[in-house]
């Protein structure tokens, strides 16, 4: 597929996995403080487990090309972008301070049982796949996040749950700023790794590459479905 069809397959996919049953519940939930912190902690697992599959892929993949895009990828969730000179874990403590947790607890966070099977999913998928499967798995993440290919079903992941946090609790953009931020980086992160994908996962690396990719919107289903069980046994 040339880079257009992959985005136009990617999109699909992903489209398809916002208006997904598991989707649907995360969003349904009501907000407020404690069933938010549930939010807020297992974000905080799964922005640091990232670190070490984006890792995994750049050990596998014999092309500087692709390591050198990743380390641009990770120089920006882990050091400095526009949205933080700390990294993006760094956003995340500040937006738990908005709902009362102290950075202790979001460091020290427990996985529920969907996030730490995801998580298990994850490591395998980019450890032990071929570099351009678990490519795909991860970068169609990003994409989960894009305005731009999901304004017209409520925006991205980090978009409506802003709007939730704000339209429940009351909070301004300044009180969330994980979400703010990632409801605008991940647009450039959509994007980044689809030339790769072109001219690599052709040929009988094709297919399964999209079958990684849609599989990895299975676990990330499964992941905020577990957090939404969660909250859903917290009073309102």
């Amino acid at each position: 597929m040339t880079e257009k069809q992959w985005h136009e397959c990617l999109g699909e996919l992903v489209r398809d996995y916002i208006r997904s049953p598991e989707l649907e519940f995360y969003f349904s939930i009501k907000m407020n403080k404690p069933r938010a912190a549930v939010m807020v902690k297992q974000q905080s697992l799964f922005v640091r487990h990232r670190r070490d599959c984006w890792a995994h892929v750049s050990a596998n993949c014999p092309v500087l090309g692709v390591k050198q895009r990743i380390l641009e990828h990770e120089y920006e969730e882990i050091i400095r972008d526009d949205f933080s000179d700390y990294g993006h874990l760094h956003l995340i403590i500040r937006q738990g301070k908005s709902v009362g947790l102290e950075p202790e607890e979001i460091i020290r966070a427990e996985p529920l049982p969907e996030t730490l099977a995801t998580l298990y999913a994850w490591s395998w998928m980019t450890s032990e796949m071929p570099w351009t499967e678990s490519l795909a798995g991860m970068t169609i993440t990003e994409w989960c996040n894009d305005d731009r290919l999901l304004g017209d079903l409520g925006g991205g992941q980090s978009t409506r749950m802003a709007k939730k946090w704000m339209e429940d609790m009351g909070f301004s953009w300044k009180e969330i700023p994980n979400l703010q931020a990632h409801s605008r980086a991940d647009e450039k992160h959509s994007d980044m790794f689809l030339p790769f994908l072109a001219e690599y996962a052709t040929g009988n690396k094709e297919a399964p590459a999209i079958q990684a990719a849609r599989d990895s919107l299975a676990f990330n289903a499964m992941y905020r479905k577990g957090i939404a069980l969660a909250q859903e046994k917290i009073p309102l």
